[in-house]
């Protein structure tokens, strides 16, 4: 198996890096995303110390270490299966002896292997040159894990979406809706203690949390939500857990979904 891994991320680290210019347009979106978080931000706290607990500093921090990890965890599974699916051309996958799953995720990891020296490492240094944003990691092990568990569950997420071509001729709309829903309750576009508790409470016991949230919190150095707090070994413990959930429910959407499939599309 790891040598499946290793060889199909290897191939696509290079094929991407022959196609490395299409990369180089996210290094203007973060660093300008995050522009506009800085002056949204620095309005809202005029003459405000604190916001739900995050000062301005800490809350310029939590977008710049959202920034660096999606560019981590960045996953086309979903669209690329579901394209697969719609095409007919996954008849072929179903002739090789690896599953399409692990041939996916190890497409992941080339992927962001590239993207890792393009995009994550000179946006980096934009945010500590330009915007003069220090991002250290409260400890240094814990935050690689928990990124490495967010970059998983990233991937089975998008990947169950996918599956759903098994059922769905075109599955834009639902996931569209469901990565809208992704985006939000991450918390990619604000904190999701900014929610109400009862909202909080729920989202905790979603998966979605899990791919972005909780690597940053997990980096910050401290996790609360809707009233709980957890120490890092613990939250990152429960992350573990929710990956595994993940694993056994796109397993079983699999095991349902391959049955549906014809040879000419969905």
């Amino acid at each position: 198996m790891l040598r499946t891994i290793k060889g199909v991320a290897f191939a696509t680290y290079k094929e991407w890096a022959a196609y490395r210019s299409h990369m180089l347009v996210s290094l203007f979106v973060g660093p300008l995303y995050f522009l506009v978080q800085y002056y949204i931000w620095s309005s809202v706290y005029t003459g405000q110390d604190l916001i739900n607990g995050f000062s301005l500093i800490q809350m310029l921090t939590y977008y710049g270490i959202t920034t660096l990890i999606n560019y981590c965890i960045m996953d086309f599974a979903g669209w690329n299966l579901q394209m697969l699916i719609r095409t007919g051309r996954f008849i072929t996958f179903m002739l090789r002896p690896v599953s399409h799953r692990l041939f996916a995720f190890s497409q992941k990891i080339g992927h962001r292997m590239l993207g890792f020296c393009l995009e994550l490492l000179p946006v980096y240094l934009v945010f500590t040159i330009a915007f003069d944003i220090h991002l250290i990691p409260a400890n240094i092990l814990w935050s690689i894990l928990s990124i490495f568990l967010g970059f998983m569950m990233m991937f089975l997420v998008n990947y169950c979406i996918g599956i759903t071509g098994f059922w769905l001729t075109r599955t834009d709309g639902i996931r569209s809706i469901i990565l809208l829903f992704r985006n939000v309750f991450a918390g990619v576009f604000i904190p999701l203690t900014f929610f109400p508790e009862l909202l909080q409470k729920i989202l905790f016991f979603l998966p979605f949390q899990y791919i972005s949230y909780v690597p940053v919190r997990v980096f910050i150095g401290d996790y609360q939500l809707g009233g709980m707090e957890f120490t890092i070994a613990q939250i990152v413990g429960i992350q573990a857990i929710y990956v595994i959930m993940m694993l056994l429910l796109s397993e079983l959407m699999w095991r349902k979904g391959i049955k549906k499939f014809t040879g000419v599309g969905a």
